[in-house]
């Protein structure tokens, strides 16, 4: 990872119906240092988010120019300076007319990778810290809140440019309760949405289950625990699936087995790439539920060799206790009979 270009503006809206308050710092080129540990902790957060959404740029660029903007900087029609000019006064002129109170720093930052080229677009909120100050009297002071990711997107330009065209080429972080901001910063950066996480969650776990389940009963199991392993692992690489790499995982010596079950089994897109919610993917290898006071969650692989369902009763036996829920049980019931 190296930084070729970044530039940072603080943007507070106290007072709705003001023109809100805008500091820019200066584009800096290559920073490095402190600068690529800032973004590195970012992009961090940005990978580990959940729930984030995939599209494209916006067809109207009269209300979200970011971009044209952006095009004419990658073609050197203009410079990273006037670009993020024309960004940060747009980001101003939003927060100007918003009704909702807001401070925080604007980041836009040009990153080459090994084999690619991104653009990222966050902002960075604060926290309050306790300091002493120089007369060594407690005190209090704002620092960049390394924890916190909740408005933020990350643009892959090699694929914005490509000639295949791809539609999904924007990943966007829109984290709930951001009101009003979070709705000015999709204008901002022009995103439309243009995958259905949900549906592609539904497909992503039909056909691994439809996939395990046509495989020999002693390696079911390990279909889904492979499959939910490799989903995990794009999750934190921040990348989609893409069916046949994660085909080559599942079966090495037949790679394209599972490609091709699932090309013939389920509606998956042509581009070959899933984004399902890691987090609902977790249902391949653990069952759960909650409700009546009880809550019971517990892996797939304990059915029928722990935990046994009687259909016609309704009723689950659990064999094997965990140590820690056994002695709780025990004090709980020899409380009961004390008293």
């Amino acid at each position: 990872m190296a930084i070729k270009h970044l530039r940072v503006a603080f943007a507070s809206q106290f007072q709705p119906g003001s023109p809100a308050r805008l500091i820019e710092g200066e584009p800096l080129s290559e920073p490095g240092g402190d600068y690529e540990g800032l973004q590195k902790q970012m992009k961090r957060l940005f990978n580990s988010k959940p729930g984030k959404k995939y599209g494209r740029f916006s067809d109207d660029t009269g209300e979200s120019p970011f971009s044209a903007w952006l095009k004419d900087y990658l073609e050197d029609r203009q410079s990273f300076a006037s670009l993020t000019d024309r960004l940060f006064k747009q980001w101003q002129d939003l927060l100007t007319g918003s009704q909702e109170e807001h401070q925080g720093h604007l980041m836009l930052v040009h990153e080459a990778l090994a084999d690619s080229e991104v653009i990222y677009l966050l902002i960075i909120e604060s926290d309050s810290a306790l300091r002493f100050d120089g007369q060594q009297a407690l005190d209090t002071t704002d620092v960049l809140s390394l924890s916190r990711l909740n408005l933020a997107v990350r643009i892959e330009i090699d694929d914005w440019k490509s000639d295949q065209g791809s539609e999904n080429y924007l990943t966007l972080v829109h984290a709930r309760g951001t009101g009003e901001t979070g709705d000015h910063f999709i204008r901002l950066c022009g995103f439309t949405n243009q995958v259905d996480v949900e549906k592609e969650t539904l497909t992503f776990l039909d056909a691994v289950e439809a996939f395990a389940k046509s495989s020999e009963p002693e390696k079911a199991g390990e279909v889904r625990n492979k499959a939910y392993e490799f989903c995990k692992e794009q999750h934190a690489l921040g990348e989609p699936v893409e069916i046949e790499a994660l085909s080559g995982y599942l079966d090495e010596d037949q790679p394209q087995r599972f490609k091709q079950f699932a090309s013939e089994t389920a509606e998956i897109p042509e581009s070959g790439v899933l984004h399902p919610d890691h987090r609902k993917v977790k249902k391949l290898v653990r069952i759960a539920g909650s409700g009546g006071g009880m809550s019971v969650s517990f892996s797939s692989d304990l059915v029928n060799q722990a935990i046994y369902y009687d259909r016609d009763n309704d009723a689950l036996t659990i064999t094997r206790l965990p140590k820690a829920l056994r002695e709780q049980l025990q004090r709980y019931l020899e409380g009961r009979e004390e008293s």
